[in-house]
């Protein structure tokens, strides 16, 4: 059996949960089969979730709630979904503690790193600090709109190279790094755009959305084969037999 990748719900809208497609097919493509996991408030359906799936995809979506981070709201927020919010984080906490395979995408990154106890720029345009228009308006979402250059020793870097142009579609960031994490990539105005756990096998946030490159970019296509690979070890692990 290929490997099984829960994908995180990226929002709600009135009484639907959805997932873009392109996450799907990136895992379908990159050879994980892909589960979708709704909100759930249930404990034991959350302890399922992680029984069932080898490794997790949180995908992008809209705003984290900034009380969530310790902080009041301001001018310039998306809009919110508290539930959401605590339902990811939740889950997110939980995965780690198991060490399986997570791949954090945009908002994902961003909920990696509130639930390890980080902050969030809320409205980039806002921050006193100059940064660029993160949030490009193209044709196409696999459009690329500035380079990202990884750091030395992280392993996002022998997945993706050392600097490579990547697309942009978000206007909040990481601020204040959560705990046990470091940065692995930036922007030249510099803006963190990718996050990992040293500690962890895999576990990788990026501020770009690699499913929206994974036609056109060879390193976009080797990230997800690199997550997939290590899901499948995890559920080779996970199903061997420890000799007595």
């Amino acid at each position: 059996m290929k490997p099984r990748i829960g994908i995180v719900i990226c929002g709600i809208k009135e009484s639907s949960q959805y997932v873009s497609n392109a996450y799907i097919q990136s895992i379908r493509y990159a050879g994980g089969l892909p589960l979708l996991l709704p909100l759930v408030r249930s404990n034991q359906l959350l302890a399922e979730y992680i029984h069932l799936c080898d490794g997790f995809l949180f995908c992008g979506g809209q705003d984290i709630t900034p009380l969530l981070f310790g902080e009041a709201p301001i001018d310039g927020i998306g809009k919110t979904s508290v539930s959401l919010d605590l339902f990811q984080i939740r889950l997110m906490k939980s995965v780690l503690d198991t060490k399986k395979p997570i791949l954090a995408i945009c908002r994902g990154m961003q909920v990696l790193n509130v639930a390890c106890g980080g902050t969030l720029y809320q409205n980039l345009l806002s921050c006193e600090k100059p940064f660029y228009n993160h949030m490009q308006d193209s044709q196409s979402r696999s459009d690329v709109s500035h380079f990202i250059k990884t750091e030395r020793n992280c392993n996002l870097q022998t997945y993706i190279g050392t600097k490579l142009k990547v697309n942009s579609f978000h206007h909040q960031a990481v601020h204040t790094l959560g705990s046990h994490l470091r940065i692995c990539a930036s922007s030249s105005d510099q803006l963190i755009e990718a996050i990992e756990m040293p500690q962890h096998p895999f576990a990788i946030g990026v501020q770009w959305h690699p499913e929206s490159m994974y036609r056109s970019s060879p390193e976009m296509r080797n990230l997800f084969r690199e997550f997939i690979l290590h899901c499948e070890t995890n559920r080779q692990s996970s199903y061997s037999i420890v000799p007595k």
